[in-house]
């Protein structure tokens, strides 16, 4: 099978091209060539931008055919676009990696199903529903054969990333520092809201079997994890798994924190306040989907990794976070006080 991933280097397109290769496949990856992932010595590189439509179209036509083409880095509709005019009519099999947060939330009912209408909140979300839409109306127009996938948050080794452990500030490895040190830890909310990871592995063996697979052609899947943690759970886990104190949570209502520090938070509203967990029975029955690592597990290994080969950024050197939880104690302390007289 021939297969081209666009992109190849990301967290899940770097497991996704190495199972690939492990399989039997031929790969080409397209990308900048600028990651410094080291790619199984098999894989065909060609180097590119894929954000230059006019030169993105041009090396995919000179690049030959493949039995299927996966994009992993399409985010807005001019790159639908060029990823339609690059393939429509040459029969390869096109497989889109979306997201979970093209869905509205609230959502209408949980775990969410492929059916639930796409009203995502936001830019990232409203162009990820616009690739979508352009590529199901050149599938139907019979262009290109179509499987949407859609993850959720993913963490794992490998990739250009840093293991992407989440927090209420963001990515920052600052986090796991304060972890390790058993410093207090700010969760929005009161921590109750549910969550679900996916395991780098998994979630590429989900991409894996949806190549060139005809039960597949013009479905969505949803490739997420089936463990869903309260948010309480969720930090809890984390000092599980690198055998630190269990933590201090300290809760803050969300519209106060993304108010308060909205450059680091804002984001909280929108991916953490409401349930995000997902009904995975489509991807079971077409694509083989499982989760095989409980989340402490993964987490262990993937958090022992960012340390072994990057080691944690130290939280020392992030005062707000400590001055957020300052002043939300001091406005709790007045709140009681002013109750109370």
């Amino acid at each position: 099978m021939k297969v081209l991933v666009i992109g190849g280097t990301g967290l899940i397109s770097t497991a996704l091209t190495r199972q690939l290769t492990e399989r039997g496949d031929s790969v080409t990856v397209y990308n900048r060539g600028m990651s410094g992932v080291v790619l199984p010595p098999e894989v065909r590189q060609i180097v590119g931008d894929r954000y230059n439509c006019v030169s993105f179209v041009a090396d995919m036509r000179r690049a030959g055919d493949f039995d299927c083409v996966i994009d992993m880095i399409a985010y807005k509709p001019v790159d639908a676009a060029s990823l339609i005019e690059a393939f429509a009519g040459r029969s390869a099999h096109v497989i889109l990696c979306s997201t979970i947060d093209v869905y509205g939330k609230p959502a209408l009912r949980y775990p969410i199903t492929e059916e639930e209408p796409l009203r995502g909140l936001g830019d990232y979300a409203a162009n990820k529903v616009l690739c979508e839409e352009m590529l199901q109306q050149a599938h139907a127009a019979g262009q290109i054969p179509l499987t949407i996938i859609r993850p959720s948050h993913t963490y794992g080794i490998g990739g250009s990333h840093r293991g992407h452990v989440i927090h209420a500030f963001g990515k920052g490895t600052f986090f796991l520092d304060r972890l390790r040190k058993g410093r207090p830890l700010i969760v929005h909310g009161d921590g109750t809201s549910l969550w679900a990871s996916g395991y780098v592995e998994d979630v590429a063996r989900g991409f894996v079997g949806a190549v060139k697979n005809a039960n597949t052609i013009g479905k969505s899947y949803h490739v997420v994890g089936d463990e869903w943690l309260t948010w309480n759970r969720y930090h809890e886990a984390l000092a599980e798994a690198m055998g630190a104190p269990d933590p201090e949570l300290i809760h803050i209502p969300t519209d106060a924190l993304v108010k308060a520090v909205p450059e680091h938070a804002g984001f909280v509203r929108e991916h953490f306040h409401f349930n995000t967990i997902f009904d995975t029975t489509a991807a079971k029955r077409d694509l083989g989907y499982r989760q095989t690592k409980p989340f402490v597990e993964g987490m262990r290994e993937t958090i022992a990794w960012v340390d072994a080969m990057h080691g944690f950024d130290n939280s020392d050197d992030f005062p707000l976070y400590d001055r957020v939880i300052d002043c939300w104690r001091r406005a709790g302390n007045q709140f009681a006080s002013a109750m109370a007289g």
